[in-house]
C-alpha cells in the first residue's frame, strides 16, 4: 500500500488579505468557496471578482467537502514519498487542485468519491486535501 504524507512536509500557505478567511475557515476544519450573487455561480480559487460575470458582489460559502476525482498522477519520483496531485470536482461543481491522501494511491480512479480532511502545514494554516470516502 503506498500512503501520502506522512514522510510528506507540505510548505505552508500564505495568506493574504483577500484570501484571509478561507485560511481562518481551514483552521475550524471548514472549506470556503466563493459564490457570485450576481449569476450564482460558485468559483474556486477564492477571489473577489467572479470569473464567470465579472461582478464583484461575491460571498463566502462552506462547501459540503465532498466529491470525485475528476483526474489524478502520481508521482513517485520528485520526492522520496510517493504522493497523489489531483482536480477534485467538488458538489458545488467546481473543481480544485489538491492532493489525495491516506488511501493506496495504486488503487486511485477518475470517478471516485472523496472527502475532505485538513493536513496540517509547516507552520502555517491546515491544507485542504481529499481522501476515499
Amino acid at each position: 500500500m503506498t500512503t501520502l504524507y506522512q514522510d510528506r512536509t507540505i510548505t505552508a500557505p500564505v495568506p493574504t488579505p483577500e484570501n484571509q478567511p478561507y485560511y481562518d475557515a481551514a483552521e475550524r476544519g471548514e472549506l470556503l468557496i466563493k459564490r457570485c450573487l450576481a449569476c450564482a455561480a460558485y468559483h474556486f480559487h477564492p477571489r473577489t471578482i467572479c470569473p464567470h460575470c465579472f461582478s464583484d458582489q461575491t460571498q463566502w460559502v462552506v462547501a459540503q467537502g465532498v466529491g470525485t476525482i475528476y483526474t489524478f498522477s502520481v508521482s513517485r519520483r520528485v520526492l522520496p514519498t510517493a504522493y497523489a496531485i489531483a482536480y477534485v470536482t467538488l458538489a458545488e461543481g467546481v473543481s480544485m487542485m489538491t492532493n489525495i491522501v491516506d488511501c493506496d494511491l495504486d488503487a486511485l480512479t477518475i470517478g471516485q468519491a472523496v472527502r475532505l480532511v485538513f493536513k496540517p502545514s509547516d507552520g502555517g494554516p491546515p491544507v485542504a486535501m481529499f481522501t476515499p470516502a
